[in-house]
């Protein structure tokens, strides 16, 4: 446990800073609106296609880790599905219900590959990364079209929600990084230095962002809809990708990296992507808070169980 939250510590503090950042020294909106584009289309893409371009794919074991938290990705999305009906009779209207569905299936990226990096070093950020390409397409696909379909004041054509998935960057960033290690593309030694220095500026500046994006009104009193969305996400979703983990036959640090992308907190693109498609903006923000302060406490023990 000590171990555990020695490499979740430094994470945090990279969160709590950038709250204190947002309320001091870098109070404008468009100051971190920029660090956040920069962090999604340049930064992270980098650190991915990086990561996976140096891994060893052959000693990683991608179809248990990945088919692990595919499935549990899988198994949440539509467990929130089936429970709609009965959601909708404790008055959470198509709008609250996608910020619970994303609440519970989206992940927070950033925290992932950090809490994996520290520790396991590039072995973690390699069995991270596979976890992304399994997960990535999926939740994303799952999230536009329950938007579309829920909270969209105009339904999205099947179009629309394929062009969304098909324009995120992380996605690209998979693809790409797994063909140039699959090919074995020779890539000049500028482009390591390069990639090397954008990959090590990516994780920080995210946590930074995502510590000032947090919402910390109305936490004292979060709503059923919220104490759903984060027990859904920090109980349940570990204990699924836990089992299935076992189920697969993986042990160690994979294990232990399924416990940790299954344990994270919901990304903060969620939040975005309900202001754009008409989704409970609010609610979704108190629930990535509310998950975010409580993780410090949930991630250690879902760690510890898998270790």
């Amino acid at each position: 446990m000590a171990v555990v939250v020695a490499a979740l510590l430094p994470v945090f503090i990279l969160i709590v800073l950038g709250v204190v950042l947002r309320r001091s020294l870098m109070r404008l909106d468009t100051q971190w609106h920029g660090l956040e584009r920069l962090t999604y289309f340049v930064l992270f893409p980098m650190l991915l296609i990086q990561t996976l371009v140096k891994a060893d794919l052959t000693k990683v074991p991608m179809a248990g880790v990945g088919g692990a938290l595919l499935l549990a990705a899988l198994a949440m999305s539509l467990l929130c599905l089936a429970l709609r009906p009965a959601l909708s009779r404790l008055d959470i209207d198509g709008p609250a219900f996608t910020s619970i569905f994303q609440g519970a299936t989206r992940w927070q990226t950033y925290v992932a590959l950090s809490v994996s990096a520290n520790m396991f070093g590039d072995v973690g950020l390699a069995l991270a990364s596979v976890a992304m390409v399994a997960i990535i397409p999926l939740v994303n696909v799952f999230s536009v079209a329950v938007l579309a379909h829920y909270a969209s004041p105009e339904k999205q054509s099947v179009r629309a929600i394929v062009m969304t998935v098909i324009r995120n960057p992380l996605i690209w960033a998979c693809a790409i990084g797994l063909f140039i290690n699959v090919t074995h593309l020779p890539l000049p030694k500028l482009w390591h230095e390069v990639a090397d220095a954008l990959s090590r500026s990516s994780l920080a500046i995210g946590l930074l962002v995502t510590g000032a994006g947090l919402h910390l009104e109305g936490l004292l009193r979060p709503s059923a809809a919220a104490a759903i969305g984060v027990g859904f996400k920090l109980l349940l979703m570990p204990a699924l990708a836990l089992a299935l983990a076992v189920w697969f036959g993986l042990s160690g640090e994979s294990l232990a990296i399924v416990a940790i992308c299954a344990a994270v907190p919901t990304s903060p693109s969620a939040y975005v992507l309900a202001r754009q498609m008409g989704g409970d903006a609010p609610l979704l923000a108190q629930i990535i808070t509310l998950q975010t302060i409580l993780a410090a406490i949930t991630m250690p023990i879902a760690i510890a169980l898998a270790a």
